[in-house]
C-alpha cells in the first residue's frame, strides 16, 4: 500500500490473563483515508486486533506484550482509550451497544461528550448524521430498546460520528442483520469514506461484502495474518474464493479433494 500509514501494526503479540496468546506477530497498515477489512472466522483474533488499537485490553485483562502501534507515527499503545478518542480514534463495539433506556437522539449525543467546539457544531453534526440516516430521525425520540437491530446498528455508528472521527473501528457490522440492512451499512460507510474522509478498520466474518467496500484486505486465522492484499485481488484469489467466500476453488474436482481441505490451505503447512 504506497500511500502513508495513518495506522501502523507491526508485529504485535496479545495475551489473556498472563496466559492465553491471541494474537501471533500480527502487521497491518491503514492509509489514510482508506477502507481497510480484517477479515476471518470466529476466534481469529479480529476483534482483539481493534481493541488492540483502540486500547480497550485492558478491560478484558488482555495486553499487548511485544511489537507496538502508530498512529501518524505516534506510538499508542499505552495511552488510555480516552487519549485515543482525543486523537480521533472511534471504536464500535461487535453487537450494537446502545443504552437501551435512552432515546435515540439522547444516544446519539453522548457521542458528542468529548466536543469542545460548541453547541452549534454540535447540533451541525447531529443534523449530518439524521442525513446518512433517515430512520434515525423518525426514531429520534424512541427508546434504543425499542428499536430494531438494524437501527441499533445506525445508531451505535452515527453516535461514533457525532465525535468527529478520523478513523473508526467498526466490529462486525453485519452481525445479526438482515441482509438488505447490511447492504444498507455498508453503502453509509462507503459515503462517510468518500464524503467525509472518515478512515475505516473494519472486523468482519461477511467477507464477500467487505471485499466490496473495502480497498484493502487482512485475512486472519488463528491470531495471525495469513494474507493480504488489494481488495480487488483477494476476491479473485481462488483460496480467498474457496475459503473464505464459499464459491468453491478452481482446482476442487471430487470429494476426495473436499477432505483435503486443511492439506490445501498454503498457511497451515
Amino acid at each position: 500500500m504506497s500511500t502513508p500509514s495513518f495506522l501502523n501494526v507491526s508485529g504485535i503479540e496479545v495475551i489473556y490473563n498472563h496466559v492465553i496468546l491471541v494474537l501471533k506477530g500480527v502487521s497491518l497498515q491503514v492509509p489514510e483515508g482508506s477502507v481497510v477489512a480484517l477479515l476471518g472466522g470466529n476466534g481469529a483474533g479480529k476483534t482483539t486486533t481493534l481493541r488492540a488499537v483502540s486500547n480497550l485490553l485492558a478491560g478484558e485483562r488482555g495486553e499487548v506484550t511485544k511489537g507496538f502501534i502508530e498512529l501518524r507515527g505516534e506510538r499508542i499503545e499505552k495511552l488510555s482509550t480516552a487519549a485515543m478518542v482525543d486523537r480521533g480514534v472511534i471504536q464500535v463495539m461487535e453487537g450494537r451497544h446502545c443504552f437501551a433506556h435512552l432515546t435515540i437522539e439522547e444516544n446519539l449525543m453522548t457521542g458528542a461528550y468529548t466536543r469542545k467546539d460548541g453547541k452549534a457544531a454540535v447540533n451541525q453534526t447531529l443534523e449530518k448524521v439524521y442525513n446518512y440516516f433517515p430512520r434515525l430521525k423518525i426514531r429520534r425520540g424512541s427508546q434504543a430498546a425499542y428499536t430494531s437491530g438494524g437501527e441499533q446498528q445506525m445508531c451505535a455508528i452515527g453516535r461514533a460520528l457525532m465525535a468527529n472521527p478520523k478513523m473508526v473501528l467498526l466490529d462486525e457490522p453485519s452481525m445479526g442483520l438482515a441482509p438488505q440492512i447490511v447492504e444498507e451499512v455498508f453503502e453509509i460507510v462507503k459515503d462517510l469514506n468518500s464524503k467525509e474522509s472518515v478512515t475505516f478498520l473494519l472486523a468482519e466474518q461477511n467477507t464477500n461484502m467487505a471485499l466490496r467496500y473495502s480497498d484493502y484486505g487482512y485475512i486472519l486465522e488463528n491470531g495471525r495474518i495469513v494474507m493480504d492484499g488489494a481488495a480487488k485481488d483477494l476476491r479473485e484469489n481462488e483460496d480467498v474464493k474457496e475459503f473464505y467466500l464459499g464459491m468453491g476453488g478452481g482446482d476442487r474436482k471430487s470429494f476426495k479433494d473436499v477432505k483435503s481441505y486443511k492439506r490445501r490451505k498454503r498457511w497451515l503447512a
